[in-house]
């Protein structure tokens, strides 16, 4: 089984960048191996279509004004997507933002 892939996406990729030491943290405090990592809401689309597409798309909070738009796109992939709470984004909350993606992905 291939390691899942989250891909958190924000404006420059910048905020979030923190947000994947986070959740890799709280991933490898529970023995979990995930492939994660941040990009810029602008580069969704080539990722989508690169020999990486991942598993999970998370958006950052301040962004969630092009979540319709990169709904479409996921959704035409079979990707789940989400908004990140405002809450565990703002408190840097890895384990509660790991548990989405898992919930997403539909991981036990």
């Amino acid at each position: 089984m291939s390691k899942k892939i989250i891909m958190l996406a924000c404006a420059a990729g910048m905020s979030t960048s923190l947000m994947v030491q986070k959740i890799q943290q709280a991933a490898t405090a529970q023995n979990k191996e995930y492939d994660i990592f941040a990009k810029s809401t602008s580069d969704i689309d080539s990722q989508l279509n690169s020999d990486k597409i991942p598993d999970v798309v998370l958006l950052g909070p301040q962004v969630s004004y092009l979540k319709k738009d990169i709904q479409s796109k996921t959704d035409a992939k079979n990707i789940p997507m989400a908004v990140m709470p405002m809450m565990d984004y703002g408190t840097m909350n890895g384990e509660n933002i790991l548990k989405l993606a898992e919930d997403l992905m539909g991981v036990e």
